[in-house]
């Protein structure tokens, strides 16, 4: 056997068991092996039954003395119940829906029986033991000792017809039999970080004697995984630095003319930020640079005096925004901002008319700021000296993506753009040294000058009316108002199709709807104001002209899905109402939150659930007390761990390594490691085995 072997070759998996394991993605010895367990059932100490204490877990060693099935009155459930005796005294054993024990358990058995002790109307019982059958010489059929008792017992994520005990069954022998693996990691890194080598990490991962043991194997698959992102990134960086772009030179009395006529001054953060990318672009190697910021601290700004500076010298950019509302913004505030560019910056969307002509300007390097969808950078767009790109609200835009945006120099080689990436939504620290970690980071951790915290509420569903009136109060003064719903159609209310619906299903249904909504608010509670509805199910064109009407005061009730997420610039508008607060995540609340609070006028958000679970309020909490968004995402990534927060299928990482990333020591560490490796080594060739499986894993993983 070796890591490549087949499972309808491994002792032990009979066909039936096949299918079952590929749905865990388990095909062959190696995938078994690291099929790693998330958790570990303590029976480690063998009990006197005497000494059993309830609710507690616990292994005896006894005799089976009595053994039989009998059914509940309602005949649904089959007990097995057996009485378990040692020198001590005895006790119940109960197995549910388990009637073929009967065929092995019988009585004078003498087992192991490891469980939880549940104590119930004066009843005290062993629920659901694992067990495993033992002779005078040990563990009976066993290689080296118990498997499934008496120890520290792992618990794998399972499936239908595979079972924690079917696994443990099977592991153990495969880990007995294999001939020893090769470890790809370096020694020095492994020694320097008290890593155990691969075949003994796996030993202790799946069977640990000792709970230190198991967070070593733990830590030493968590730390690869780390490791190797590292290495990626740092390749990445690497790449890029070999790369040429085209240097934007940075004419100092042009730019501090375009700072001074701007209508506001900017920020200390602002100007940091601003002297970071200016540096950059200035470098004949490409930029690649993620621009972090609180909704409405002036990110856009900032990307257009690097763009107008690339247009002084004769150079091209595309801003790529991922909704046509928000290019729309996009060219309407970079216009305004600077107005005596008008006629070099274009907008180009999937709505625009006389695509050919503007084509033609594109390509002629007439137009010089193009702002658009991700749509200019797949059709039929043609650019005469494109030098930097910008990206908003997407944190990755990778080597090949910019690729498809090369200019070709006639006999000067390829140049290639440089790159910024901006995004509201904040990244937590261990994520922006990983995940994020081939980009260099700007962050502006200010707001504008006259800009009030935003106050937030939420609101119980008895203070709803009181909150109505508020609301009528506030736009009786001027002011504009947000209401966000999770859903666009309402749900049925036939009793009939409700009634095959889990209880979580049925909630969803139950949740507010934009449409519903709309109806009742534009007809019951606020009959007297001009309220309109936005979704994702309008046309463009709708959309386009219904967030225009808003944002010139024609109505005063924007009633939106999360389609106003990103980028919507309405500063008259003040209350943002989210409806089912506790079905959206705080990254995404603290973004609907940063539609308001964008003028001098105090803002407010007020969030509206009908759950009343601990965890929501205390989810809903964090956003009330949270001081910025950094501090917002750190906690999000405590209460959702990684694997929500990024989507585990979006990154190709393992679940070891999801959860690796809140660890910020070992992140670091991993990142140190890296580093002295390529330093050293930068082609692998003194570690080949380290670069063969470089190779896997930049094939598994899918940041871009």
């Amino acid at each position: 056997m070796d890591l490549n072997t087949e499972l309808n070759k491994i002792s032990g998996i009979g066909p039936k068991f096949i299918p079952k394991l590929n749905k865990l993605g388990i095909k062959t010895a190696k995938d078994l092996l690291w099929h790693f367990p998330f958790r570990y059932d303590d029976f480690s100490k063998i009990s006197p039954i005497a000494e059993l204490v309830p609710n507690q877990p616990a292994t005896i060693h006894g005799v089976i003395q009595k053994i039989g099935l009998r059914r509940t009155f309602r005949k649904k459930l089959v007990l097995v119940e057996a009485i378990i005796v040692d020198e001590t005294g005895g006790v119940r054993a109960m197995w549910f829906n388990q009637a073929y024990l009967l065929k092995t358990l019988k009585p004078g058995t003498q087992a192991n029986f490891a469980g939880k002790i549940i104590e119930s109307k004066g009843d005290v019982y062993l629920s659901n033991p694992v067990y495993e059958i033992t002779s005078s010489h040990g563990i009976s059929g066993s290689i080296s000792g118990p498997r499934h008792t008496a120890g520290l017992i792992p618990v794998y994520p399972e499936t239908r017809g595979i079972t924690s005990k079917f696994l443990r069954f099977i592991l153990k022998p495969i880990l007995s039999s294999i001939p020893p693996i090769e470890d790809f990691m370096p020694k020095e890194v492994l020694v320097k970080n008290s890593l155990p080598e691969i075949n003994s990490a796996l030993k202790k991962i799946h069977f640990p004697l000792r709970a230190v043991d198991a967070e070593l194997a733990k830590k030493r698959f968590a730390f690869e995984e780390l490791f190797l992102l590292q290495l990626n990134n740092l390749k990445i960086k690497s790449k890029l630095a070999e790369q040429k772009s085209e240097a934007i030179p940075v004419d100092q009395d042009f730019l501090d003319k375009l700072i001074t006529d701007l209508p506001f001054i900017l920020t200390n953060s602002q100007k940091d930020v601003l002297h970071e990318v200016l540096s950059d672009i200035q470098k004949s190697r490409p930029m690649n640079r993620l621009l972090q910021g609180d909704v409405g601290s002036g990110k856009t700004v900032i990307a257009a005096i690097a763009a107008i500076l690339t247009a002084k010298h004769g150079k091209q950019t595309a801003i790529l925004a991922p909704t046509e509302v928000l290019a729309q913004q996009h060219y309407r505030t970079i216009t305004k901002l600077f107005k005596n560019f008008e006629g070099e910056i274009e907008i180009l969307t999937g709505a625009s008319k006389q695509k050919k002509s503007l084509n033609d300007k594109i390509e002629s390097g007439q137009t010089k700021i193009i702002i658009g969808t991700h749509a200019i950078i797949q059709k039929a767009v043609k650019f005469n000296n494109l030098a930097l790109v910008i990206v908003d609200e997407q944190h990755r835009f990778g080597v090949e993506q910019r690729a498809s945006l090369l200019k070709k120099d006639k006999g000067l080689g390829v140049l290639i753009p440089h790159l910024l990436s901006m995004s509201a939504t904040p990244i937590p620290r261990t994520l922006a040294l990983t995940i994020f970690g081939d980009l260099d980071l700007s962050i502006i951790n200010e707001l504008p000058a006259g800009r009030k915290p935003i106050i937030t509420k939420v609101v119980s569903p008895t203070k709803r009316m009181e909150a109505y009136g508020f609301i009528k109060d506030q736009i009786l003064k001027g002011r504009q108002a947000f209401v966000i719903c999770p859903r666009i159609e309402p749900g049925t209310k036939d009793e009939e199709e409700r009634k095959v619906l889990t209880e979580s299903q049925q909630k969803i249904l139950d949740l507010k709807s934009v449409k519903e909504e709309y109806e009742r608010l534009s007809k019951k509670i606020f009959p007297d104001l001009k309220i309109a509805m936005l979704h994702g199910k309008l046309k463009n064109s709708e959309k386009e002209n219904i967030m225009r009407d808003f944002q010139d005061k024609k109505y005063d009730i924007l009633v939106s899905t999360s389609v106003v997420e990103v980028g919507v610039d309405v500063p008259n508008a003040t209350i943002m109402m989210i409806e089912g607060a506790d079905r959206f995540g705080l990254a995404q609340l603290y973004q609907f939150r940063g539609r308001v609070g964008r003028s001098e006028h105090q803002s407010f958000c007020l969030l509206f659930t009908d759950s009343e679970s601990e965890s929501t309020q205390y989810r809903l909490d964090s956003l009330l007390i949270a001081k910025n968004g950094f501090e917002l995402a750190e906690k999000d990534l405590e209460l959702r761990g990684p694997g929500q927060f990024l989507g585990k299928e979006q990154t190709g990482l393992p679940d070891i390594a999801m959860d690796a990333l809140k660890n910020i020591e070992l992140v670091k560490a991993a990142k140190v490691s890296a580093e002295e490796i390529l330093s050293n080594d930068p082609d692998f060739s003194k570690n080949p085995l380290l670069g063969e499986r470089f190779k896997q894993f930049t094939q598994n993983i899918h940041l871009e």
